[in-house]
């Protein structure tokens, strides 16, 4: 695959369109890509698996996607109408929100789903307590219809299953030729610091740390290889212990005002056991069974 890369049609915090290229440099090859944290699915648009099974916790953002997959046509021709001067002002904004936060068609929440996040502000996919979408509004002067972007993820989805499960579950599903890539909600870059809002629900370090054990148990026990993405921290990276750490230099911002942004450094993991490794375990274990034969 030639280094274009292909943008997502949604906003997503914290997507991983600009390391597309570090991040399938170091997927291993296989017949099926899963991703238990799709998210605006990135990675699955810029990488050539033969199929995908893509999860999320979201279930407004799998229903979209499950939506798009089964009529591309007419949902880009009834989504483009919320693309209008009409429909971009703040009250109107406010009463679609309500309208969505109310409704229960599944199509209907679909396309209020694309329209507020294009609308809302910064791009963010933020819900209270009681499941409510919250975002305000984001006074874009003309916010951009992605119909190119929907087009092409509608195309590549007919190789994909989606799913809205939690990731353990994910990880039950993987069998022999996939390869397994995790975006989660990120650990916290410090004591204080609390980015793991998502969805509904947190995500916790003891999720981190289960995260990050299914991965080493499912490529010591079943050869899937795993990749993993997350801050470069103190806890990630002992929580990764025994995978091949990349570090990327390649700053994330943290900060919506752009004059007080840093850069944080984000950390690869890969848990993979390549084929000669494999070859040499077996061989291993098979030249101590020869001798403790040959003892006994």
């Amino acid at each position: 695959m030639d280094n274009k890369k292909c943008r997502a049609f949604l906003k997503w915090a914290g997507g991983k369109y600009a390391l597309v290229n570090e991040i399938r440099s170091r997927l291993p090859t296989g017949q099926r890509l899963i991703e238990p944290f799709v998210g605006a699915g990135s990675v699955f648009l810029n990488t050539q698996y033969s199929d995908y099974l893509l999860n999320d916790i979201n279930p407004d953002l799998i229903n979209l996607y499950r939506e798009l997959q089964s009529r591309p046509g007419q949902y880009i021709r009834d989504a483009r109408r919320y693309f209008t001067p009409a429909y971009n002002q703040s009250d109107v904004y406010y009463r679609l929100r309500d309208e969505f936060n109310q409704s229960r068609d599944p199509y209907h929440r679909s396309l209020l789903f694309l329209y507020l996040n294009r609308h809302g502000y910064n791009g963010l996919c933020r819900y209270n307590l009681s499941g409510k979408f919250n975002v305000p509004f984001g006074r874009y002067k003309q916010p951009y219809f992605p119909e190119a972007e929907l087009y092409f993820f509608a195309d590549k989805a007919q190789y994909a299953t989606f799913t809205c499960l939690p990731f353990s579950d994910v990880f039950s599903m993987a069998g022999e030729g996939d390869v397994i890539y995790c975006d989660p909600p990120y650990a916290p870059i410090s004591r204080t610091a609390n980015f793991t809002s998502y969805a509904t629900n947190g995500f916790s370090l003891d999720e981190q740390r289960s995260l990050a054990e299914k991965a080493r148990h499912i490529m010591q026990n079943a050869n899937i290889p795993v990749l993993i993405s997350n801050h470069d921290t103190e806890l990630t990276r002992d929580i990764y212990q025994g995978a091949n750490l990349s570090e990327l230099k390649v700053g994330r911002y943290i900060s919506q005002k752009g004059h007080k942004r840093t850069k944080v450094d984000e950390l690869l993991a890969l848990f993979h056991q390549p084929v000669n490794q494999k070859n040499q375990a077996e061989n291993k274990q098979r030249d101590k069974e020869n001798t403790d034969n040959q003892i006994g």
